[in-house]
């Protein structure tokens, strides 16, 4: 039988709450938000990425994003620079600072999530990743899943 929708998403908002209470612990050693993790996550890509992107990945409104980009640009930790392709938006890209801030965050977030004992194994690991995409791709409208966000999936494990 299958299970009832206010079952799955408490079961849903249980684990992400209790997952970045546990993260946001390590990153207050750092005075750093668990959505400044998010956007710098998102720009150790190197590509830059304009800020409908960052709120997104960030799940952050658009006023509240400028904040944080001026807060971070300020810690020069992050730079603005004009979109080339389309010079009307701004991307926001990791300064080398920000780039060590990232790894120094990552190393210990890394270290304190290694210390739990492992729920998962690898395969089960990757499975989860796999239904949660396919959820949040259901949940879209789309209902497809696709490789940019499977790669992402991994990608932010790191």
């Amino acid at each position: 039988m299958a299970r009832q929708p206010q079952e799955l998403l408490h079961l849903l908002t249980r684990a992400e709450r209790l997952s970045v209470r546990r993260v946001q612990s390590v990153l207050d050693e750092f005075d750093c938000s668990i959505e400044a993790w998010r956007v710098l996550d998102l720009l150790s890509d190197g590509a830059g990425h304009n800020m409908t992107a960052l709120a997104d990945h960030a799940f952050l409104p658009a006023p509240t994003l400028t904040k944080l980009i001026d807060q971070l640009v300020d810690e020069n930790l992050v730079f603005r620079r004009v979109d080339p392709a389309d010079r009307r938006r701004i991307l926001a890209q990791l300064t080398p600072r920000g780039m060590q801030h990232l790894q120094r965050l990552s190393r210990a977030v890394r270290a304190d999530w290694g210390e739990l004992k492992p729920p998962l194994g690898h395969d089960e690991d990757e499975q989860l990743k796999t239904l949660l995409d396919q959820l949040a791709g259901t949940l879209e409208g789309d209902g497809s899943v696709t490789t940019v966000r499977a790669e992402r999936a991994v990608g932010r494990a790191r």
